[in-house]
C-alpha cells in the first residue's frame, strides 16, 4: 500500500460504504432466509462478512478510521457471544498491524526532520516495519551510539486523513451503530475525535514518555522505553525486546499469564497517575508488551505508545472518583447522591431513585468489593446489556446521569481497560490496587 488516501471524497466513499455493505447483505440474507437457509447461518455468515469488511476497511485507510477501530476492538468482549466469534478475529488484527508504507516515504520524512545527514544518527534501519499504528508505522534501527531503537514515523496526510476521518465516521455514528449492539458509538467516536490534535504531536508524545520512562527505570515490573530523539513526524525511542504483545495472551495464554499480566495492567493504570501525573489513556492490547522471564515464568510488561495522555488536575485522578466507587460499594444512598451532584454527574433539577441509582451502579463496582475479581467475556456482556436495555428497570438511571468533560478520558481508559481485562479473562487484585492507587477509594476512617 502507497500513502494514506489523502482525498476526502475517496475516504468518505469507503466509509460510506460499511453501512451500505452491511444493509446489502442483511436484504440477500434476507431473501436466503425466505428460500428456506436456517436463520442463524446466515445471520452469521453476514456478520463475518461485515467483520472482515469493516476492519479492512479501516485497518487500510489508517488515520481516524483505524484509531476508531483499535478503540472499538478493546469493546470486543462486550459483544453477544453469537456475535463476537466473527468480530474477534477481524477485530484483534486491528491491535497489533496495518498495511506499510514505502521505505523511501519514510527516508524522506527523516530527512525532513531530522536533517540530511540522518544516516550518521541512525546508522541503521530495517526496510520494512515492525509493526503499526493508526497516524504511523515503527522500523528498527540503531542509533549511533550502538543503541537499537524504534523509529516511528508518522504516515504522510496522517493529520488530514484522521480529522476527515473522525468527522464522517461522527456522521456515520447512527448507521455504524447496529454492528456493534449495546455500544454507543456516537460518544466513543467525540472523545477519538477531542484527543486527535494531541496524538498528531509527537512533541507532546515524547515529553510524555520522558516522564514515564523516567520514573518506572527500576520497577520490577514495568518497562518504558525512553526517547532518544523526536521531530515533528519522527519518534525515535529505546527499543523494547519483545516478541508479542497482551494480544497473543488474549488468544492462547495461561491462567497464570492472563492473571499475571492482568495484574499488571491495573497496576500500571491506576499507579502511573499518582507517579507521573499522567494517564496513558490507550489501553488496546498492542500497546502492552510481554517480557518473559529467564526462567519462562511470566515475566515483564512492556508499554508503548503515549500519544493519548490525560494530564490530570492535581497531578492524580480526583478524590471524588474513588469516593462514588467506595459509596455505591457501602450502599451510603444519600451520601452518593449529594456527591454525585456537587461533582456534576447529577445536574440541578434532575430527580434519581437512590435505589434505582445503586441498582444501576452496584455491578459496576463488584469488582471492587473482593479479594479478587475474575473479569470475563459474560460478566462484560452482562453489564453492556444491562447497561443498555430500555427494558431494564434502572436503565432510566443511565439518562439522567451526566459524564463531566474532565472525566471523559478517564472514562474511556476505565471501560477500555475493563474491556482488556475482560478479553483476557483475569482475575485481578483489584480492590488491594485501588485501595493503595485510587485517592478516596479508601475507607477513611
Amino acid at each position: 500500500m502507497v500513502d494514506l488516501p489523502r482525498k476526502a471524497a475517496a475516504r468518505t466513499a469507503r466509509l460510506a460504504a460499511l453501512p451500505l455493505g452491511y444493509a446489502g447483505r442483511s436484504a440477500v440474507g434476507l431473501g436466503r432466509r425466505l428460500g428456506g437457509a436456517p436463520a442463524e447461518a446466515v445471520m452469521s455468515d453476514i456478520q463475518a462478512r461485515t467483520a472482515e469488511q469493516l476492519f479492512r476497511t479501516l485497518g487500510e485507510l489508517k488515520g481516524g478510521a483505524m484509531k476508531f477501530g483499535q478503540a472499538l476492538s478493546v469493546f470486543e468482549a462486550a459483544l453477544p457471544e453469537e456475535m463476537a466469534g466473527p468480530y474477534r478475529e477481524q477485530l484483534t488484527k486491528l491491535q497489533d498491524s496495518a498495511p506499510p508504507m514505502p521505505t523511501q516515504t519514510v527516508r524522506d520524512t527523516l530527512a525532513r526532520d531530522l536533517g540530511p545527514d540522518w544516516p550518521k544518527q541512525l546508522v541503521w534501519l530495517d526496510g520494512g516495519p515492525t509493526a503499526a499504528a493508526s497516524i504511523g508505522q515503527v522500523h528498527k534501527g540503531r542509533w549511533h551510539d550502538g543503541r537499537e531503537v524504534a523509529v516511528k514515523v508518522q504516515y504522510p496526510g496522517a493529520g488530514d486523513a484522521l480529522r476527515a476521518d473522525l468527522r464522517q465516521l461522527a456522521r456515520l455514528a447512527k448507521t455504524i451503530g447496529p454492528l456493534f449492539p449495546g455500544i454507543d458509538i456516537k460518544p466513543l467516536v467525540e472523545e477519538v475525535q477531542a484527543r486527535a490534535e494531541d496524538e498528531l504531536d509527537y512533541r507532546l508524545e515524547a515529553e510524555a514518555q520522558r516522564r514515564f520512562a523516567e520514573v518506572f527505570r527500576d520497577d520490577p515490573d514495568i518497562v518504558i522505553p525512553d526517547v532518544v530523539a523526536q521531530g515533528e513526524a519522527v519518534l525515535i525511542t529505546e527499543w523494547l525486546d519483545s516478541d508479542s504483545s497482551l494480544a497473543r495472551i488474549i488468544k492462547e495464554g495461561t491462567t497464570e499469564e492472563r492473571d499475571h499480566y492482568g495484574d499488571l495492567l491495573v497496576r500500571f493504570l491506576f499507579e502511573g497517575p499518582s507517579r507521573t501525573g499522567m494517564l496513558h489513556a490507550d489501553p488496546h492490547p498492542g500497546n502492552f508488551r510481554i517480557i518473559p522471564a529467564e526462567d519462562g515464568s511470566p515475566g515483564r510488561m512492556g508499554v508503548l505508545d503515549f500519544g493519548a495522555v490525560a494530564r490530570l488536575p492535581g497531578g492524580t485522578f480526583p478524590d471524588e472518583m474513588g469516593t462514588l466507587i467506595r459509596l455505591t460499594a457501602l450502599e451510603d444512598k444519600e451520601q452518593l447522591i449529594a456527591e454525585l451532584r456537587r461533582g456534576g454527574f447529577i445536574k440541578d433539577k434532575i430527580k434519581v431513585d437512590a435505589d434505582l441509582l445503586v441498582d444501576y451502579l452496584a455491578p459496576l463496582v463488584e469488582p471492587t468489593m473482593v479479594e479478587r475479581f475474575r473479569f470475563t467475556r459474560e460478566w462484560m456482556r452482562a453489564q453492556f446489556q444491562r447497561i443498555n436495555d430500555p427494558r431494564e428497570p434502572s436503565y432510566t438511571i443511565a439518562i439522567k446521569l451526566n459524564l463531566p468533560p474532565s472525566y471523559m478520558l478517564i472514562h474511556r481508559t476505565w471501560m477500555g481497560g475493563i474491556g482488556v481485562l475482560s478479553q483476557l479473562e483475569a482475575e485481578v487484585a483489584f480492590n488491594e490496587i485501588l485501595t493503595e492507587h485510587l485517592p478516596g477509594f479508601a475507607d477513611p476512617t
